[in-house]
């Protein structure tokens, strides 16, 4: 784009004596002056649509302007900024770029392995922010249970024999008399053993999940 630059200064020539042949007006003056303008306009953006090469400029709105006004890249820099204070999170599940180069701005530092947990001022665990904690392990799993029952179990039976009193339908009768007794022996003492082991806690505790790219600005 260029501006229009008159080449032949006409008004100079009404000062000059007459004779004097720089006050004739030259059709070869007025050509160049009619091409400097034709040039100047074919070079100037259209109202309507235009299309701009090299880098134009134009004035930056203040900051939570919302209206038709062109956005500078000085504005949108100040809006990103402030939609990315310093302390915030950024993720992307596919792009490992770091925040710095795709944003333009800030100190970025990647937060690996680690979940997000909101603040709670309730529990000991949550109750700063930047406190980190927690293992993807289970504590104190894998153990052993063992015990054994006594050999309390010795016991014996007693058995009569009786010779009389024995009804014809072959009932004991109060009038009957025991003549002897056999014993069995005690041979029932005997023991148990118990015992069992737990497994392995080894990634026991992670929750679902799905990994990112994680960033923290920092500055």
């Amino acid at each position: 784009m260029s501006d229009y630059t008159k080449s032949t200064n006409f008004a100079s020539k009404d000062s000059l004596p007459s004779g004097d042949p720089l006050k004739i007006v030259k059709g070869t003056e007025i050509n160049t002056e009619f091409d400097n303008i034709a040039t100047a306009v074919a070079t100037k953006a259209d109202l309507a649509s235009p299309t701009f090469t090299g880098t134009p400029a134009a004035p930056t709105a203040s900051s939570g302007t919302s209206t038709t006004q062109l956005a500078t890249t000085a504005f949108v820099t100040t809006a990103l900024q402030a939609l990315y204070p310093v302390g915030t999170i950024y993720s992307n599940i596919s792009v490992s770029t770091n925040p710095a180069t795709l944003f333009g701005f800030g100190t970025w530092v990647a937060i690996t392995g680690r979940v997000v947990v909101g603040l709670d001022s309730g529990d000991a665990a949550f109750d700063t922010v930047g406190e980190t904690g927690g293992s993807k392990d289970a504590i104190v799993v894998s153990h052993d249970h063992g015990g054994s029952t006594s050999s309390a179990g010795t016991h014996s039976h007693t058995t009569g024999i009786f010779t009389s009193g024995v009804s014809g339908s072959g009932e004991i009768t109060s009038a009957g008399a025991i003549a002897s007794s056999i014993s069995t022996s005690s041979a029932g003492a005997h023991s148990h053993t118990i015992s069992s082991s737990g497994s392995s806690g080894t990634n026991a505790n992670l929750q679902p999940y799905v990994v990112a790219y994680v960033w923290k600005r920092t500055a």
